[in-house]
């Protein structure tokens, strides 16, 4: 059965070209079992490769044709070619960070093939201490950030010892209500028109932040020129650094501060260092644009679900205190205006709030203009327990996103199992040194534990890594 493609799903194959690919991925780092034998690696990608019975939307591909109308279509492809589509890498000696990121980083500069269904999975051995990484990219089409860590983890199993079936033969599951109730084109009308009254008075309000004032919101375009914001290329570079989500919540305590707000913090600390070194620091604060999913937490449904919300990271600000609170003070505006909004009026409001963004790229003005906001920070939720692969336990999981013209750098959190992992992906040429970032972002969270009074009582120090190309 054809599946039409919504109009903000079908805005990413528009806008993709080759300085911009538009997949998302997560990169997911597992430690051999104690008992593995010397073939568990080739037996694995055998299996991922025999397994042919697939669920949406692995089995999708663009219809012939349709790719690049107006109205993109997705078909069943009945005879996927795994091989093509699971890959088997192993890293060169000695396995390290600086080797997967190399690759990692060259993985995700490449569009993904539209003849074909738009995903790729690369198993990769040879991680330094008995690891292995499984790196998994999807079209932002299909799947958003909260819907690619549903897919990615969905065959990942609690029990070590349980065998489950690869991602891709996982079913989804059924929609929600909401979701259904959507696809009722006459309902959804109704709910439209119902909601537009809101949706007028909530863009009345921001567009009134442009004029200041002391409760005012963030608008879009406040944002200030930076290196940040020029075009892109094709070419990536990714880094992670990844630390304990309860040193986190004890920075967030010790502050009345949200953890999304110690993570924009932690940002807006490692930029301004970042940024400071390279003799490129705005004098205003850099603007961060946080994807906000409006999906209903039942709701299994893919493609996107995400309305936006700005605020200043505070890269002017020295203290990481004053840092911290400016931008809970900012964060807390931004919540109350969007939970203002009833659900029906969420993606009414962010196909008109976003509706500049786009056109920006789609015209070709991105980065050449005054940015609409200078980076890219997202936190999506990920598993709060321990996962197993086939008995081997998945250590962490990082994401890998996308940058755009006049946004060089996209920052993504995803939680597991009691840490939080940070993944930087940016534009290759654009942001030399850009492993920097998750050595700074290190470094601020224990200068917001110091600025507290946190560091007699912090748990052990930040696992980190650096994956450089």
């Amino acid at each position: 059965m054809a599946q039409i493609l919504a109009p903000m799903d079908a805005m990413f194959l528009h806008l993709e070209s080759p300085a911009m690919p538009a997949h998302v991925a997560g990169l997911q780092i597992f430690s051999l079992p104690g008992n593995a034998s010397v073939h568990f690696m080739r037996r694995l990608v055998d299996e991922f490769r025999s397994t042919r019975d697939l669920a949406a939307p692995w089995n999708l591909k663009l219809k012939p044709f349709a790719a690049s109308g107006l109205l993109p279509t997705l078909i069943a492809d009945r005879d996927v070619d795994m091989e093509y589509h699971v890959r088997h890498h192993a890293l060169p000696q000695p396995g390290g960070e600086r080797e997967l990121g190399q690759l990692v980083s060259r993985l995700h500069s490449h569009r993904l093939n539209r003849r074909r269904p738009l995903w790729e999975c690369h198993v990769i051995e040879g991680l330094e201490n008995g690891r292995f990484a499984i790196y998994t990219k999807i079209h932002h089409a299909i799947a958003d950030g909260v819907t690619a860590m549903r897919l990615l983890t969905q065959s990942l199993s609690p029990q070590a010892n349980a065998r489950t079936p690869p991602f891709w033969a996982v079913a989804p599951g059924k929609p929600s209500a909401v979701a259904a109730r959507s696809a009722d084109a006459g309902t959804a009308l109704r709910d439209q028109l119902r909601a537009m009254p809101s949706t007028v008075r909530a863009i009345g309000k921001l567009a009134a932040a442009a004029f200041g004032g002391e409760n005012a919101l963030t608008p879009p375009y406040a944002a200030p020129h930076s290196v940040l914001n020029g075009p892109i290329t094709g070419e990536r570079r990714f880094a992670t650094h990844q630390c304990d989500i309860a040193r986190l919540k004890a920075v967030g305590h010790a502050a009345d501060a949200t953890i999304n707000d110690v993570v924009l913090a932690l940002c807006g600390s490692a930029l301004r260092r970042f940024l400071k070194d390279a003799n490129a620091l705005p004098r205003r604060s850099l603007i961060a644009g946080i994807p906000v999913s409006i999906r209903p937490a039942n709701d299994v449904s893919g493609g996107n679900a995400v309305t936006m919300m700005l605020a200043p990271v505070g890269t002017d600000i020295a203290d990481p205190r004053l840092q911290l609170e400016t931008i809970r003070n900012a964060t807390v505006r931004g919540k109350a205006h969007l939970q203002g909004l009833p659900r029906t009026a969420l993606a009414q409001y962010s196909s008109i709030v976003l509706a500049p963004f786009i056109a920006q790229l789609m015209s070709g003005l991105s980065g050449r203009t005054r940015p609409y906001f200078n980076v890219s920070v997202s936190n999506v939720p990920g598993p709060a327990q321990p996962l197993y692969l086939h008995g081997a336990r998945l250590e962490a999981m990082y994401p890998v996103s996308n940058p755009f013209d006049g946004q060089a750098l996209n920052i993504t959190c995803t939680s597991y199992a009691g840490t939080l992992n940070f993944g930087f992906t940016g534009c290759r040429d654009a942001l030399p040194h850009m492993q920097r970032l998750a050595v700074h972002a290190g470094a601020a969270l224990s200068e917001l534990e110091a600025a507290y009074g946190l560091d007699a009582v912090a748990p052990p120090p930040a696992k980190s890594t650096r994956k450089r190309a």
